[in-house]
Formats: C-alpha cells, structure tokens, sequence
C-alpha cells in the first residue's frame, strides 16, 4: 500500500505499509523521524505523542494507513511552528547548552522543520534550563505534551500541568524538574523571560508519586 502524508510541513509518500504497521513504525523506521520514541506500543507512555491534524495523539495506536491524506507534526519540526511567540521570542540557540543535553533531544529535531540548525523551540530550550532531560527517552513526548498544553491553557496551574501530562511516564525523574520546565516555558511564551525563575520546589505540592502525574499518592 501506498501511504500520502504531510510531514512537518513536507509532502511524503512510502511504498510497501503493510496493513497493521503503526505510525509509530513509518515515522522511525521509513521516514527518519526517530524523534519519537518506541516505549510500550500500547499507548501508556506517551513518548511516541505526535500531532496528527493539530490533534496530539499517540502514534503507536495510529494505523499509518489513517493518516492518508492528513498532516502529521514530529518533535522534529515543532520550531518550524513558532510563527510568533511572545513578541518573535525565539529560543537559544543549542550551542549555548552542552552538547550532551542537546543531543538527547535529537540531531533531527535541530537540524529539520525549516529553521536554522541549533535553535529549539521555547518548550525544548526550558526543558534543557530547568534541567529536565536526563535520559531524554521520554522527553520528545513530554515537550510535544507541553506545547499542546500551553497552546490550550498559557498560564496553567501545577494541578492542570499534572493532569495534562498525566500520559506521560518519565523513570529517570521524581516529575519536579519536569514541572519546573513547564513552568519555564510558558512564562518565556508569554513574554516574561525577565522574570522567569526555575523553582527548587513547586510550594505547597510534592514530587508526583513514582507511577506517574496521574498517580494516586
């Protein structure tokens, strides 16, 4: 079967899907999008999330058949989305970070989606800042998980930071520096970088559990 696609803003097709192959599976393995990360293939996780028609989505539940026709948007060409964020706010440039902590967050997702190679977008940049990449298997996931939070909701509250990554599991992390990275990108989306501070602690709420934001404590 042949599959015809948008990907991050650039016409695909692939030959030879088979019936039952995952989006998941055409993004890493047929396309070179390996932002997205093969964790569980059931949809717990969250570290394949994509956006599938400006709907986040997990993409080892899509058959890559469903997405004839439509758009899909990796982590790869999440900054070619800034058109215009917080007054052409536009993020650091990668090699103001070690070159470690960049790499994690893939050579693909700096140097494609139409924008210079080295600049991340605001939410990958915070992730960086506030310390939140450590393994960086999850983070694809849970940066694709923050900006569609923050697209929705610019100033969320800790109880809806947690409820809209409650999707997400991370196992290197206690969760906090994660909820400071939300914390630091959405005041740098907002325009007030100047006064953006990165927390030790979030006051009068506790590391979520080990299961995950959505846990019961």
């Amino acid at each position: 079967m042949r599959l015809t696609f948008t990907l991050n803003g650039e016409r695909r097709e692939v030959d030879g899907i088979w019936p039952g192959e995952s989006l998941l599976h055409v993004l890493r393995e047929r396309v070179g999008a390996p932002g997205s990360k093969n964790a569980c293939e059931q949809g717990e996780c969250g570290s394949c999330s994509i956006y599938l028609d400006d709907t986040l989505v997990c993409s080892c539940l899509v058959a890559a058949g469903q997405t004839e026709g439509r758009s899909v948007r990796t982590v790869e060409g999440l900054s070619a989305s800034i058109t215009n964020v917080a007054g052409n706010h536009t993020a650091r440039s990668a090699t103001a970070v070690t070159a470690t902590a960049a790499n994690l967050l893939d050579t693909a997702t700096r140097e494609r989606g139409g924008i210079p190679a080295g600049e991340l977008h605001p939410v990958q940049q915070a992730f960086i800042d506030a310390g939140a990449v450590q393994c960086g298997f999850c983070t694809p996931g849970l940066i694709m998980a923050t900006d569609d939070l923050l697209a929705r909701n610019p100033s969320p509250s800790v109880p809806e930071v947690r409820e809209a990554l409650a999707g997400n599991l991370c196992r290197c992390t206690g969760y906090e520096k994660i909820l400071d990275a939300v914390a630091v990108a959405a005041a740098r989306m907002r325009g007030d970088e100047e006064h953006v501070i990165v927390p030790k602690v979030v006051p009068g709420f506790a590391p979520p559990p080990v299961g995950g934001f959505g846990a019961k404590s």
